[in-house]
């Protein structure tokens, strides 16, 4: 792709950079910004900018928030007797979209694959097990990605919550064996949810 401008072009490398965005599709977004408003341009930034400097990971459950607690955790309408554990904040986002659940979440981060060097150690596995100890939960939703390494991660947590007195559940397979979990539409996840079943 030839460019008669360095900074047009440092501009599409930069968009190109971002998961799903192509050189072709960065380019549009570029000529786009080059023909708004400055302030169009300088207010996407600011708001990148404010993002990366203050966005954080709740210290409850790991999704992000603006403050110490996300809005999710301090919500006192929330049945804070459900946790549901999901692979990444993409999985929050797609479940509270089906607006089905009305319990409170677990990031774990990832789930594990000796094959990517990825451990228990490395996901937040050991806060999931001491909420689930200290706290009143009644019951734990295993809402993640039907695949050998999400099942692996199902079944290395439901070990580790053999000796706290709560009933572990995973999502209804619904979702089809080897997909992930936040391509699945809103109608099939949230029916899986609901028609979870006990481990």
């Amino acid at each position: 792709m030839q460019f008669s401008s360095r900074l047009i072009e440092d501009a599409v490398n930069a968009f190109a950079g971002l998961p799903g965005i192509g050189k072709k599709t960065a380019l549009r977004l570029v000529l786009s910004l080059v023909q708004r408003p400055t302030e169009d341009s300088v207010q996407l930034a600011r708001a990148i900018a404010r993002m990366r400097e203050n966005i954080q990971h709740c210290i409850t459950c790991g999704n992000l928030s603006d403050q110490n607690v996300c809005s999710i955790c301090r919500d006192q309408r929330r049945d804070k007797s459900t946790i549901c554990v999901v692979e990444s904040i993409r999985d929050v986002m797609a479940i509270e979209e089906t607006q089905q659940y009305r319990g409170v979440y677990h990031v774990l981060g990832g789930v594990i694959s000796p094959i990517e060097g990825i451990g228990p150690a490395d996901l937040n596995i050991d806060t999931l097990v001491q909420r689930a100890a200290a706290q009143e939960v009644q019951e734990v939703i295993m809402a993640i990605s039907p695949t050998i390494e999400g099942d692996t991660t199902i079944f290395y947590i439901n070990k580790q919550l053999t000796e706290a007195d709560v009933q572990v559940s995973s999502i209804a397979r619904g979702v089809s064996f080897g997909g992930e979990l936040e391509y699945a539409d809103e109608v099939t996840l949230g029916r899986s949810i609901v028609a979870r079943r006990k481990l």
